[in-house]
């Protein structure tokens, strides 16, 4: 019983290390060193919003998208003992939490973080960012991620593909709970 726990736990604890070194490694730099790079290089033209509501908006963007971002990562080491990484990836189809809203919420923070960057520095270049990494991560999905799970889980993804919609929540998430 002990030692089943100490695997547990090292096993927990290698997840999550290297969630956290492929969280600073790719999600950072796609989602926070580039778009500060952009803005500093490319710092005009400027999106027509006002300051302070492009600031607020911008801020609760980025907290949300981390926060996002967190318990989606946080699920695949819980529900499916696997990392972000498309090398570490979870066994088991995690389908609980943000998943049962959304198929693809890790992505859709890391929009979310990009897209309040581009409000608090008022940055088109950020803005075109953000929309260059939606298709980027559209594509990504369409192309490997969802055939790829199909032939992983079969029926299962399947089924949770029929019930959750790829991108947004809508009025069919979470039916048939």
């Amino acid at each position: 019983m002990r030692e089943r726990a100490v695997r547990g736990l090292v096993t927990s604890l290698r997840v999550r290390s290297k969630t956290v070194l492929f969280t600073i490694l790719i999600p950072g730099t796609v989602a926070v060193a580039v778009p500060q790079l952009l803005a500093r290089w490319r710092p005009h033209p400027r999106l027509p919003v006002d300051s302070y509501a492009a600031n607020a908006v911008g801020t609760l963007s980025i907290a949300l998208g981390a926060l996002l971002y967190a318990h989606t990562a946080e699920r695949f080491g819980v529900e499916g003992d696997g990392t972000p990484s498309p090398t570490d990836e979870p066994g088991a189809l995690v389908t609980t939490g943000a998943y049962s809203y959304t198929r693809n919420p890790m992505y859709v923070s890391v929009v979310l973080v990009v897209l309040g960057q581009a409000l608090r520095r008022r940055s088109v270049s950020v803005l075109w960012w953000a929309v260059g990494c939606w298709l980027g991560f559209h594509n990504r999905v369409i192309r490997y991620e969802e055939p790829h799970l199909a032939e992983k889980h079969g029926d299962a993804y399947e089924r949770y593909r029929e019930r959750v919609p790829r991108w947004l929540p809508t009025g069919r998430s979470r039916r048939e709970r």
